[in-house]
């Protein structure tokens, strides 16, 4: 975890991190729309940086419409193609078997972790990463209903149960859907401190139980 927070605090310094949030067809909204607003909240309300700490965009394969879980359609600021920067790699879950067969996704996700200096997961956006080989030998989670799921498919990962989320330095996962606000929240308190995250969940109005329901690495 040092080296990751040193890293961010080294890019902090001289600009604005980006935070990209991966779409995908029948993305859970709130896995990507927690994060959005934790990393949002948490940029407008810090007044005293010389510059704005969070960009938050959302990207996908295409700018067009992708429709998210329960028939919400949502458009990302970005396409694969246009190569955002990435600082933050948020990967949301849902029904991810669209992502978990498509190429241009895992590529994608492939690079942008690798430009990443910190990569999360929320919910079942855990098997995204653990195909990639992101997740190969840590402590994970996922949404509790798919902890059987992931442990027969890598019996390398240690899942870990009962728990918002796993730090592991530069891999992050979280548990299932609300889970994402605690995870994003606990990640702007390693970028920009305690009472910064604090902050932002009160502005949210947001019971953040902090490391409470968290698993140490």
């Amino acid at each position: 975890m040092p080296d990751t927070d040193a890293e961010l605090a080294a890019r902090l310094r001289k600009r604005t991190l980006d935070v990209a949030i991966l779409l995908f067809p029948e993305v859970e909204v709130l896995d990507f729309a927690g994060p959005f607003e934790v990393f949002s909240v948490a940029s407008r309300i810090a007044r005293d940086r010389p510059h704005s700490p969070f960009r938050v965009s959302t990207v996908a394969a295409r700018r067009m419409p992708v429709p998210a879980r329960h028939g919400l359609p949502v458009i990302a600021n970005f396409g694969f193609e246009e190569q955002p920067p990435v600082d933050l790699l948020i990967v949301p879950g849902g029904i991810v078997d669209e992502p978990l067969a498509n190429p241009a996704t895992l590529s994608w996700l492939g690079a942008a972790s690798k430009q990443a200096a910190l990569t999360a997961s929320v919910c079942t956006g855990a098997f995204l990463l653990a195909k990639l080989g992101l997740l190969a030998g840590r402590s994970v989670t996922t949404h509790w209903e798919d902890i059987p799921d992931l442990r027969a498919a890598y019996p390398d990962l240690r899942v870990v149960e009962n728990v918002s989320y796993v730090d592991e330095g530069a891999i992050v996962t979280s548990a299932g859907i609300s889970a994402g606000i605690d995870m994003s929240l606990h990640l702007v308190g390693r970028v920009l401190g305690l009472p910064a995250a604090r902050a932002t969940a009160r502005q949210m109005q947001y019971n953040w139980k902090e490391a409470a329901e968290a698993a140490a690495a």
